[in-house]
């Protein structure tokens, strides 16, 4: 018989090696052949496909006290080496089959119940015969008993044939057992004659032992087990039959007992009777308790309803009441500080006892009592009264507070004193009567707009007093020389230093107008949006800054403290904006600071008349604050200063203008020549807007630079056309000062060096066309005779133009010979020639060295040509003509 491939040592080596990262002990490990089956009609597999060579390796692994089996199949890579290829855990096994439709018996599929695709037919595995089959079948079942405690469903083979084969094998055991805390007892099995590994009985030895002594009564073999089963059914019946004989064999006993259930029914039955007597007399008298039990409870809830009903009213009553000293208050009593605090408690008292009467704070069943309608009539009474006599002495109040700081000269600028606005006092004063507005408010809502009506026009006028005396001292203190606004114009000398004064306290004067009335105006808004009850949030969070700069508050700590009011009734507290009170309150600011706005324009037109450059220092001083105003309630503050910035913008503007018209007049003057004079004012012009500078008026300067200039390269380009023959002389000379006045300023500003760069290209351009006129001036027939043969190279070939009229090689001889004999003097007189018109001197050098570079290019064209077109001429060669003129 030939040795089995579960005894081959090296492919368990080689099985171990490729498992070995899984760190299990292979238990078998047999070659197998896999092949792929068909669900056939009858329900059976058939073979299909061809057979797979794989080996089936058999695992455990222990985890904890617990034991896990795994069956592998490994295949052979191309190296003949093993590797993983299907791994099963034996937990899930459900089914073993031997295939029927194979005569050898070799053939079983092992069945999973977690297998994704149970439609799939399940691969089978040939063993080489039926002891191979035998022996991973029974290592199979023996793990499933001890590891999981459960056997897999066996079809196609008898159970019990497998253990009389396992048997007939008689393998020798030599167990080796660990702690129960190291997990399950396992069995190594080692085989000594058949070399058959069987690692537990399926039929236990003293299973065995009765079985066979079982056979042994009824003289049978093991190969009789038909006749067997056949025998055993019969003794069955038999049994079955004398059972029932017995039974009736009892007849009389089940008689007897049958007589004495009747008895006990009838006791039953009278027993029942007296029940039923005994539950009718107890029945009637739970009624007649049940009728007395309810009539007590109506009495005693009626009684603890008149108790609540008396409490309930006694409230209503209470609530209902109109305390003598809160009707005084409301209806006669004074305004005065001292008695604000009982009119406060009067308001409050009201308001509750108002809303009281609302729902859902009373029952709706309340609210049709006559007693409660008198009662609201007469609150609502009290109500209009006390809204209309509050109304009216704040009106008057107001009124006579600003009618007080008007009157009052020492409030205000005088003549040689600055006077910064002080409105802590007046303040404090409102502040008063604050938490009277928020209760009128929540009293009467309509009440508040003639308030806040004459708020602002009392107010109104104290603002806009301040201002005009403030902006008129500011401008007669400001000591600035006016400087003359022509800085551009042709008629006045180019080298006259034009607008050299200081005027900074211009500047400063404005910056200080600004920081004096914008936050002033922003505590103003936020005072009244508050004061006023306006529900938008607040102007200024606590420790911001109205004007996005240092505080400008620090001179005067103690005048400007916290302003905010506090929300006096936390119920009313709302996150969102109400868009209604927003507008409101915008309209509300318009009538309280219109006006002022004029005092502002005053100082930025006069300021624009001492320098207009000062128009861009303003506008970023403006842009700066317009910056810091983002709270809703600064609505027309940021609409003042917007105004302020467009005033100034347009102001530029017309000093722009005004600058573009004084560039425009150098075209009407007579016959210029050299550098005009706008060019290098337009340089001291650049420095002295790049030095007023501040924060983002760097795009009203830009926009500037690109009109001025502009406006001076079309001036120019006029000019320089007026005169045909100087033309290019023109515009070389500008556009080279344009370069050299704004060298350094194009390097900061880039709005400057883009037209630094277009300065650039047109002074080449006017620059070759100079020099190409020059040259060919003085060698004009050269090149004429050049341009003839290029023309002619694009219609004939090269070799056919000495033969054309004119282009002969006597006729090349002659035109070198008048063109380049004394070219040294041709140079010189060309030389000569570009520097007569010349009126920057300082040009000369660069212009020459251009006018010598386009010479010799051209002059190397020529030289090819011929070389190309006479190849047996000699003319003077490049390298000779650059020695020429560089000796002279």
């Amino acid at each position: 018989m030939a040795k089995s491939s579960a005894d081959d040592e090296e492919l368990k080596r080689a099985c171990e090696a490729a498992l070995e990262s899984t760190k299990q002990k292979i238990v078998m490990c047999i070659r197998v052949a896999k092949s792929r089956g068909i669900w056939a009609k009858t329900g059976k597999l058939g073979r299909s496909h061809t057979a797979k060579p794989r080996v089936i390796a058999i695992s455990t692994k222990a985890k904890g006290q617990r034991t896990k089996a795994f069956l592998h199949v490994l295949k052979y890579s191309t190296g003949g080496v093993l590797e993983p290829a299907k791994l099963y855990k034996l937990k899930h096994m459900s089914k073993v089959e031997v295939v029927t439709n194979d005569p050898s018996g070799c053939t079983f599929m092992l069945g999973f119940d977690n297998l994704r695709s149970q439609s799939v037919a399940p691969p089978q595995w040939t063993m080489r015969n039926v002891d191979d089959r035998n022996r991973v079948l029974l290592c199979i079942l023996n793990i499933c008993k001890d590891v999981l405690g459960r056997l897999p469903k066996v079809v196609g083979i008898d159970v019990v044939e497998m253990a009389l084969w396992a048997k007939e094998n008689t393998p020798t055991f030599t167990k080796q057992h660990t702690n129960l805390q190291d997990g399950p007892i396992s069995a190594a099995v080692e085989e000594r004659e058949m070399k058959v590994t069987v690692e537990r009985e399926l039929v236990s030895q003293a299973e065995e032992e009765d079985m066979e002594a079982l056979l042994g009564t009824y003289v049978m073999g093991i190969g009789e087990a038909e006749a067997f089963s056949e025998r055993l059914k019969r003794e069955v019946q038999a049994l079955e039959a004398a059972n029932v004989h017995a039974i009736l064999e009892n007849e009389p006993l089940i008689d007897e007992v049958l007589q004495g259930l009747e008895a006990a029914t009838s006791c039953v039955e009278d027993m029942d009777e007296w029940l039923g007597i005994f539950n009718l007399k107890l029945r009637h008298m739970r009624e007649d308790i049940e009728s007395i039990e309810s009539r007590n409870n109506k009495l005693e809830m009626q009684s603890v309803n008149n108790k609540a009903l008396i409490e309930e009213l006694d409230k209503l009553l209470e609530r209902l009441r109109i305390p003598s000293e809160y009707a005084a208050s409301l209806t006669g009593g004074s305004f005065d500080e001292a008695r604000m605090l009982q009119n406060i408690e009067a308001c409050e008292w009201l308001t509750n006892a108002l809303r009281g009467l609302e729902a859902p704070n009373m029952d709706p069943s309340y609210a049709n009592m006559r007693a409660v309608k008198e009662k609201r009539a007469e609150l609502d009474k009290l109500k209009t009264t006390f809204v209309r006599r509050a109304s009216e002495f704040l009106r008057n109040y107001f009124t006579s507070l600003v009618d007080f700081m008007i009157s009052d000269k020492s409030y205000f600028s005088q003549r040689g004193q600055l006077k910064r606005p002080d409105h802590a006092d007046l303040r404090y004063k409102c502040r008063t009567y604050a938490r009277l507005l928020q209760h009128l408010k929540s009293l009467d809502k309509n009440c508040l707009g003639p308030l806040r009506k004459a708020y602002c026009t009392s107010l109104n006028l104290l603002l806009r007093r301040e201002a005009r005396e403030f902006a008129n001292e500011l401008r007669a203190s400001t000591k600035a020389s006016r400087n003359p606004t022509v800085w551009l114009e042709g008629s006045t000398g180019s080298n006259q230093n034009v607008n050299s004064a200081d005027t900074s306290t211009v500047s400063d004067a404005y910056a200080k107008m600004l920081t004096i009335f914008i936050p002033l105006l922003v505590d103003e808004s936020s005072f009244f949006a508050h004061f006023m009850c306006f529900e938008v949030p607040a102007l200024v969070p606590p420790g911001g800054l109205a004007n996005g700069n240092k505080s400008a508050h620090d001179e005067d700590d103690a005048n400007y403290d916290d302003l905010g009011i506090m929300d006096i009734d936390e119920n009313d507290n709302k996150a969102g904006k109400n868009t209604g009170e927003l507008e409101a309150l915008n309209e509300s600011l318009h009538d309280l600071l219109d006006g002022i706005q004029e005092d502002f324009y005053a100082v930025v037109d006069w300021a624009y008349k001492i320098d207009p450059l000062r128009c861009i220092s303003m506008h970023g001083i403006t842009e700066r604050y317009i910056s810091g105003q983002k709270a809703d309630a600064a609505g027309f503050v940021r609409i003042l200063l917007d105004d302020l910035e467009s005033k100034i913008s347009m102001q530029f503007s017309r000093f722009v203008d005004e600058a573009c018209r004084q560039i425009e007049r150098n075209e009407r003057n007579v016959r210029q020549l050299g550098v005009l004079s706008y060019i290098p004012r337009f340089a001291t012009l650049a420095t002295r807007m790049e030095q007023y500078i501040q924060g983002q008026s760097r795009d009203l300067v830009d926009q500037a630079y690109s009109k001025f200039v502009t406006t001076m390269f079309l001036t120019l380009d006029k000019i320089a056309k007026a005169d045909p023959k100087y033309e290019d002389i023109m515009l070389l000379e500008n556009y080279a000062a344009f370069q050299n006045s704004l060298y350094d300023l194009a390097n900061m500003v880039p709005t400057l060096a883009k037209f630094y760069h277009e300065a650039s290209e047109s002074y080449e351009q006017a620059c070759t066309r100079h020099i190409n006129v020059i040259i060919f001036y003085q060698f004009e027939r050269l090149f004429q005779f050049v341009r003839r043969i290029e023309d002619l190279m694009y219609t004939i070939p090269p070799e056919e133009i000495p033969f054309q009229l004119g282009l002969s090689k006597m006729d090349l001889r002659k035109v070198v010979k008048s063109s380049l004999s004394g070219v040294d003097k041709s140079i010189t007189a060309m030389y000569k020639r570009l520097q007569k018109n010349l009126t920057s001197e300082e040009l000369l050098p660069s212009l020459w060295d251009k006018c010598k570079k386009e010479f010799l290019d051209k002059y190397d064209s020529f030289a090819q040509l011929v070389a190309k077109i006479y190849p047996s001429e000699n003319i003077p060669s490049v390298s000779e003509m650059r020695d020429l003129l560089a000796s002279m």
